[in-house]
């Protein structure tokens, strides 16, 4: 709730600093004095528009903020999607130069215009002849009403049905996708699955092909290396494994004269018995290998194939075989997509009669709310001198609308002001005065049930009434005020005797200049107000006594 407002060199406001409490707050004066300049800086403050003539004569610019309480749930939520989270508090600034242009603030970061209504949407609603009339809007209705009746519960499982019913749009909308015919789909993925397991890739990509290409294309040079170390190493005469043998029988022969030879003899037996099986390697590898123009030639096309594949689709050769399997995937979903479809079909003619089912419970609980909310209304606003005024809920079902995540009812709060009147829209209908009863009465009645913005606003709710129905609406306001934080600007002494706190708004002259005063009245001087506000020019001991038990009468006094 509204916790403080600051306001500089606006209007005939040169400096106004005030705080606010629970509860219901009053503002009196004078007419004239500026009672409801307050209420035009808060507007400011939620995005009213704005000109240079507001700016008080002789500055440069005007500028008012207002600090509210630590947000909620969801006002938190919708400042840290925006990120304009504060501390502890929201302050909310608005900024209006010479030049006629403005700038809005929240929590210090500059925003538009339409943010700031957004914002103030959340935190303040205004009754009377204001923009930040709620009531008006369609939203709002739904929302008031949903809450009155109870019907959370319904409403969410509507909201569940349309999120099903969205699922399985998705669903069709992915089949039935008018960006590509069906039998091209259809025939592209066929050829594409066709044409990679033609190309045959493995899971090592390239390098099995490229291994097998490189030792074709050295295979004549390989040959020859091979049969020329053959060559040298057994296949001559003079080849090292002859003379090898040689040289191991020769030392056997004299192993008898000198044992130490043996050892010798030894190892050159080891070395002969690797150069055999090196040399059987050998030509084991010559004789594998042979000189194939066409396999290389195969090799060659293969390999540039695949990159070409690889290059079409965007990948990497070794990322080919998962290619292959999503179009598998993809070409076996799209050729059973017309089971699919009817499948999807059925499923969403049983999920629109769900929706439909949920639609039509949550509509029977706003029509059984709605005439709840139409009685007790009707009650406050005779009780609020408007007699012949009738609220009349108008909910029309519409099974054939859109689905949304609301219901299918059309919802109108309409009004008649008057007995034979026709009834129309709250906006069209009722008037300023007219309208900020009409608010004062649904706010009461669903005080209990609908949680609403933490701060009401009441401009001159009382307008066009006095006597017996003005204390009616003072007590209602006071009753809001047990759990709203509530604003009242009024020209009644019996609405002014019913708030918790106390405003006077005063006009001041001086030095040839004029401004206006907000000051928190205190028991005598509260007392000294409401008898102004009961008498004249001249105030008697009988207007103070008067005001005295109108105060204690209401509780607000001491």
């Amino acid at each position: 709730m509204l916790r403080e407002i600051h306001i500089r060199d606006l209007a005939i406001v040169e400096q106004l600093d005030l705080e606010f409490g629970d509860g219901m707050h009053v503002l009196t004066g004078e007419t004239g004095a500026g009672k409801s300049i307050l209420l035009d800086a808060l507007g400011l403050c939620l995005g009213d528009r704005a000109n240079a003539e507001i700016i008080r004569p002789g500055a440069e610019r005007a500028e008012v903020s207002a600090v509210f309480d630590p947000p909620g749930d969801a006002i938190r939520q919708w400042l840290a999607e925006r990120e304009l989270e504060g501390e502890d508090e929201i302050i909310v600034r608005r900024v209006i130069q010479g030049s006629g242009r403005s700038r809005g603030f929240v929590n210090g970061t500059p925003v538009a215009l339409q943010m700031l209504r957004e914002l103030g949407e959340q935190l303040v609603d205004i009754h009377g002849q204001h923009a930040h009339q709620s009531l008006l809007r369609p939203t709002t209705q739904r929302e008031l009403l949903d809450a009155y009746a109870g019907a959370g519960e319904a409403r969410g499982k509507v909201a569940a049905r349309h999120r099903e019913l969205r699922e399985i749009d998705r669903g069709l909308a992915e089949l039935e996708d008018s960006d590509q015919d069906y039998e091209d789909r259809l025939a592209l993925l066929r050829h594409q699955v066709d044409e990679l397991e033609a190309a045959a890739p493995s899971r090592d990509g390239l390098s099995e092909l490229e291994q097998e290409h490189h030792r074709l294309a050295h295979a004549e040079s390989l040959i020859t290396l091979a049969q020329s170390q053959l060559q040298a190493l057994s296949d001559d005469d003079l080849a090292a494994q002859p003379l090898l043998g040689r040289a191991i029988r020769e030392l056997e022969e004299r192993r008898q004269i000198d044992p130490a030879l043996g050892e010798a003899a030894d190892l050159f037996q080891n070395a002969l018995a690797h150069l055999e099986e090196g040399c059987q390697t050998l030509r084991s590898f010559a004789d594998g290998l042979e000189i194939d123009p066409q396999r290389l030639a195969e090799l060659d096309q293969r390999i540039s194939d695949l990159r070409d594949l690889a290059r079409k689709h965007r990948v990497e050769v070794e990322q080919l075989p998962e290619t292959l399997d999503a179009l598998h995937t993809q070409l076996e979903r799209l050729e059973n997509a017309g089971q699919r479809l009817e499948a999807l079909h059925r499923e969403r003619t049983a999920a629109v009669e769900r929706y439909q089912e949920a639609a039509r419970d949550l509509s029977r609980q706003r029509q059984q709310g709605a005439e709840r909310l139409a009685t007790e209304v009707n009650q406050l606003l005779t009780e609020l001198g408007m007699a012949g005024a009738e609220l009349i809920p108008a909910i029309h079902f519409e099974p054939d609308a859109t689905p949304n995540g609301y219901g299918l009812d059309r919802i109108e709060l309409q009004v008649r002001t008057n007995a034979g009147q026709a009834a129309g829209p709250l906006a069209r209908v009722a008037s300023g005065g007219e309208l900020s009863r009409i608010g004062l009465a649904i706010q009461v009645a669903t005080v209990e049930r609908a949680s609403g913005v933490p701060t009401l606003v009441f401009d001159e709710a009382d307008s066009g009434i006095g006597g017996a129905v003005a204390e009616v609406v003072g007590r209602l306001l006071r009753t809001l005020g047990r759990r709203y934080q509530v604003l009242c600007v009024t020209h009644l002494p019996q609405v002014a005797a019913q708030g918790s706190h106390h405003y006077r708004v005063s006009k001041v002259e001086a030095d040839g200049n004029t401004r206006t005063n907000v000051d928190p009245l205190a028991e005598t001087d509260r007392i000294e107000e409401i008898a102004r506000m009961l008498g004249g020019l001249e105030i008697t001991d009988d207007e103070r006594a008067a005001a005295r038990r109108m105060l204690a009468r209401s509780g607000s006094e001491g």
